[in-house]
């Protein structure tokens, strides 16, 4: 067949746009955020977040196993009960026997799992002893954050979105963190307990971070309560869990894990900015 000069053309334009793409759209996973191909729950770094995940494996293998079983059970009883091998069918009308080992081994399994997933629970709704309290208020779209008690009290200020419009509804090359940039991060000190109180300023959101195993709604006139501890250094992402409106998607959760020193020395930065009035943050109650 022969090739025209509009064929090479088409392939060359066909190759170019395939690589453009590849480079916009090339990302790695992100450390303390999202994982290329990720089909597990991101790494956890808080005890919560780790028992959270081992329920889900033993529940998990449990369906597992109630699945090879019964499936088993049916397949066999198919196959070598068939009409063709000369299977006739049983006439009986019950089994008490039967009767309750269908009934008592379910409740045995259900307990298995709702024991450990109600210690979880109780446990994420013990706030007490905290090492300082961070209120997290919800707004179309952004988040307020202030500093309630413990070291940093009165500092606050907003997290708004930093990735540029030539990303998000351009063509521009988007980073592993896109859709994930904050101008000020939530920080916080390593192995503390944080409490973290949410509401919102307007309609219902959600304040979710993944690797803390943390998810709690933001709603318009209450203040909820939930706490994390995290053990490792780093950054760490999440999202609003609601679907608050067109900008739902541009209100990402940023927290910065700091060691105590660093912490300390983040607190005497913010209180000098905000001594000297030039790097003051918007107060608590604002709404713009």
């Amino acid at each position: 067949m022969k090739v025209t000069s509009k064929m090479k053309l088409k392939h060359y334009l066909t190759a170019a746009s395939a690589l453009f793409v590849s480079k916009a759209f090339a990302v790695e996973s992100l450390p303390g955020g999202p994982q290329v191909n990720g089909i597990d729950f991101q790494t956890p770094v808080t005890s919560i977040a780790r028992d959270q995940r081992n329920v889900n494996y033993m529940v998990m293998l449990i369906c597992l196993g109630i699945g090879i079983v019964v499936f088993g059970a049916m397949f066999y009883s198919v196959f070598k009960h068939r009409k063709s091998k000369g299977a006739v069918p049983a006439n009986f009308h019950e089994s008490t026997t039967v009767e309750v080992i269908w009934t008592v081994i379910p409740l045995l399994i259900v307990i298995a799992m709702v024991v450990p997933a109600t210690r979880i629970v109780v446990a994420q709704e013990n706030t007490s002893n905290s090492y300082l309290t961070v209120k997290a208020t919800g707004y179309q779209w952004k988040w307020g954050y202030d500093y309630v008690d413990g070291p940093g009290k009165g500092i606050g200020f907003f997290s708004t979105l930093t990735t540029p419009m030539s990303q998000i509804y351009g063509n521009a090359p988007k980073p592993d963190d896109y859709l994930l940039q904050v101008d000020h991060p939530l920080v916080v000190p390593v192995n503390r307990k944080i409490r973290v109180l949410t509401t919102s300023a307007d309609v219902i959101h959600g304040w979710y971070v993944p690797s803390f195993g943390v998810q709690l709604d933001a709603i318009p006139g209450f203040v909820r309560a939930t706490w994390f501890k995290a053990d490792k250094v780093g950054t760490y992402y999440g999202q609003c869990a609601q679907v608050c409106g067109k900008g739902h998607a541009f209100m990402p959760i940023v927290v910065k894990v700091l060691s105590d020193a660093d912490y300390a020395a983040w607190v005497k930065t913010e209180r000098a900015a905000i001594k000297a009035g030039g790097g003051a943050l918007p107060p608590s109650g604002a709404t713009s």
